[in-house]
C-alpha cells in the first residue's frame, strides 16, 4: 500500500497536524532547529535543489530555507490546503524556482527525472510498508545527486521493539500529554496512528539505504522516538 491508497488525517484534516505542530508536540522546534544548522553546513547555499516529500505547509521548514536558501525548491504533498499555506510560507524564497505539486511522496520520488542535492522529508516516510520504504530508497539512490544528502525526520522504534509495544507506548504518551487537542480531535489522532504508522529500526532503515547506494548515515537528533536521520553519498559533515 503507499500513502495515497489510504485517507489519512494529513490529508482529511491538515488544521488538527498543524494543531499539534502548534504546540510543539512532536518537538518540530528542536528538530527543525537541527535541520536548519545542518543545512547551514553545506557549501552549495543558494546553489542547491532541494525536494520536500510529504512537505505539508512546509512551514518550518521554510523558515531553515531562509537561512539556507536552495536555487530550486519542489514539494509534495497529497494535502491540497496544506499545499495552500505552503506557497505563503515559502514566498519570503525571493531567489528561489519554486514547485507545489499535490501528489504522492513515493510516486513523486520514483517518477522524478532529475538530480537533487537535498531530499527531505518530514514525518511521512512511517506510513509505507516496509516494501514500500525500500522502493522510496531504491528511487532516492537513482536521483540524489554524487554529494546529496537525504535528511528523514520520522519517529523510529527501539531496536527490538514490536510495532505493538511502540504503539502502546506512542498513544498513551499522545494521550497523557497532548492536553491542549480537544479530546474528539486527540482521539482522530490516535486513530490515525494506530492504523497508519509502520516505523522501523534505525538498523532496518540504515539497511535499505546501503542497498540503495547511501553509504554514511547517522542520527543528527533523537527527542523521544522521534529523529532526524542524514543519509548521504559522500563523508557526513
Amino acid at each position: 500500500m503507499t500513502s495515497a491508497e489510504s485517507t489519512t488525517i494529513f490529508t482529511r484534516s491538515w488544521s488538527l497536524y498543524d494543531l499539534i505542530t502548534q504546540h510543539n508536540y512532536m518537538f518540530h522546534q528542536e528538530i527543525y532547529a537541527g535541520v536548519g544548522r545542518l543545512l547551514s553546513l553545506r557549501e552549495d547555499t543558494g546553489r542547491y535543489r532541494l525536494l520536500d516529500l510529504g512537505c505539508g505547509n512546509a512551514r518550518y521548514l521554510a523558515h531553515c530555507l531562509k537561512q539556507s536558501p536552495p536555487a530550486v525548491y519542489e514539494g509534495v504533498d497529497l494535502s491540497e490546503a496544506a499545499l495552500i499555506e505552503a506557497r505563503g510560507y515559502l514566498a519570503d524564497l525571493h531567489g528561489s524556482a519554486i514547485t507545489l505539486t499535490q501528489g504522492d511522496l513515493l510516486e513523486a520520488v520514483e517518477a522524478t527525472g532529475k538530480t537533487w542535492d537535498v531530499i527531505f522529508t518530514g514525518f511521512a516516510v512511517h506510513h509505507l510498508t516496509s516494501a514500500d520504504k525500500a522502493r522510496f530508497f531504491q528511487a532516492v539512490g537513482r536521483c540524489l545527486a554524487e554529494k546529496g544528502w537525504l535528511i528523514l525526520v520520522d519517529v523510529v522504534r527501539e531496536e527490538n521493539q514490536s510495532r505493538e509495544d511502540y504503539l502502546d507506548g506512542y498513544l498513551k504518551w499522545m494521550r497523557d500529554t497532548w492536553s491542549k487537542i480537544p479530546p474528539d480531535q486527540l482521539e482522530e489522532a490516535c486513530t490515525h496512528v494506530h492504523d497508519h504508522d509502520y516505523p522501523e529500526y534505525f538498523s532496518t532503515l540504515q539497511t535499505m539505504a546501503a542497498a540503495a547506494g547511501l553509504q554514511a548515515n547517522r542520527i543528527v537528533n533523537q527527542y523521544g522516538q522521534h529523529h532526524t536521520l542524514l543519509f548521504a553519498r559522500s563523508s557526513m559533515p
